[in-house]
């Protein structure tokens, strides 16, 4: 997924001046999309987090990747299962720490 949001993540937010190409941002943005549909596919099957039904380390580097993706000034798909792992997470401290707290 990492590799999907480099050339939009700098583009948008870092505003770097050698990625402001609207193809390359438009691509980039769109295959990270894909990528968060995945996501939100495999959460959607376990109902909960994204390797089951208990939080575990695999949650940590999804949550910071969906963070990512979602304090992005970009098009975000309406993706509920997501919202609702990332609302189950916003009871935990390190997550409030460092998620969802108005930076990408």
């Amino acid at each position: 997924m990492n590799r999907s949001w480099s050339y939009a993540f700098l583009a948008l937010v870092r505003r770097s001046p050698e990625h402001q190409d609207p193809r390359q941002i438009a691509a980039s943005c769109a295959n990270w999309s894909k990528h968060m549909a995945i996501v939100e596919q495999q959460l959607g099957r376990t109902g909960a987090y994204i390797a089951g039904e208990v939080f575990s380390l695999a949650d940590i580097p999804i949550a910071l990747s969906a963070n990512r993706w979602l304090e992005t000034p970009q098009q975000h798909d309406d993706f509920p299962a997501l919202a609702a792992c990332m609302a189950r997470l916003a009871e935990r401290d390190g997550y409030r720490r460092y998620c969802r707290n108005g930076t990408p």
